[in-house]
């Protein structure tokens, strides 16, 4: 009995979800015509707090006290559901976008909401071409003083471990002296999972651990850097799922 009411408690909550949604999304970017997302970003606030509530998520936010969020950065974040950019949009206390695929641009909606407010297309073919536009965006970003969310894992877990990193947004954040953050996700995977459509009750927390610095680091360093942050952001990860929690 209590899985058929959590069913049609998830039928309603992707209802409305989906419905707000496509209502939203349409009237911010037709907003963006006229306001300047970047001064008015409380807008994209608001709309990413009703996706959490919406979706039957309680986001908790905490803080490292090494954390520093006067310092425009790059968060490195696990990825685990389709709700994380707009969990990370609202917990996140700084104007920030994040590296999105470019075919991601083409979803309506969705695709128009993202590249209005600014976030950078990340190629899905890597021509250097592509590439030179991805950096320029980049350091365009950074020099505006706005942080960027970044999945390195670059895929969503199917089974609530973090998965390996990609060298490229460390690369990026060594070559340019960007600070890195590392952000654990933790409750999402208890909340919602890839490849199923079940929105369960769940308290989803996001860690902001310390302020990490890249300045003067090597080339040789970046794969040292990836293990480091995959490791501070795994260590909560993993606490969750071994308390038993996954369903």
């Amino acid at each position: 009995m209590r899985r058929v009411l959590l069913a049609l408690r998830s039928v309603l909550l992707w209802f409305f979800s989906i419905l707000h949604f496509f209502i939203a999304a349409p009237t911010l970017v037709f907003l963006a015509i006229f306001l300047d997302p970047r001064k008015h970003d409380w807008l994209q606030r608001g709309f990413c707090r009703r996706i959490a509530f919406l979706s039957g998520a309680r986001v908790e936010v905490r803080r490292s006290p090494g954390f520093d969020p006067q310092r425009t950065c790059f968060f490195m974040v696990n990825h685990v559901n389709l709700f994380d950019p707009f969990i990370l949009y609202c917990a996140i206390p700084q104007l920030v976008r994040g590296w999105e695929l470019e075919s991601h641009f083409k979803i309506p909606a969705y695709g128009w909401l993202m590249k209005r407010f600014g976030n950078v297309p990340v190629p899905d073919v890597r021509r250097p071409s592509d590439l030179k536009r991805m950096w320029r965006l980049t350091q365009d970003a950074i020099h505006g003083g706005t942080s960027l969310i970044i999945f390195p894992e670059a895929k969503r877990t199917r089974d609530g471990h973090v998965s390996e990193f990609q060298d490229g947004g460390f690369r990026v954040a060594q070559q340019l002296g960007v600070p890195i953050v590392p952000v654990s996700l933790v409750g999402s995977f208890q909340h919602h999972r890839t490849g199923h459509w079940m929105l369960w009750p769940a308290t989803v927390t996001v860690y902001l651990h310390d302020t990490m610095d890249t300045q003067g680091l090597s080339k040789d360093a970046v794969p040292a850097l990836r293990e480091r942050v995959r490791e501070i952001i795994s260590a909560p990860v993993e606490a969750s799922l071994g308390e038993g929690n996954g369903r």
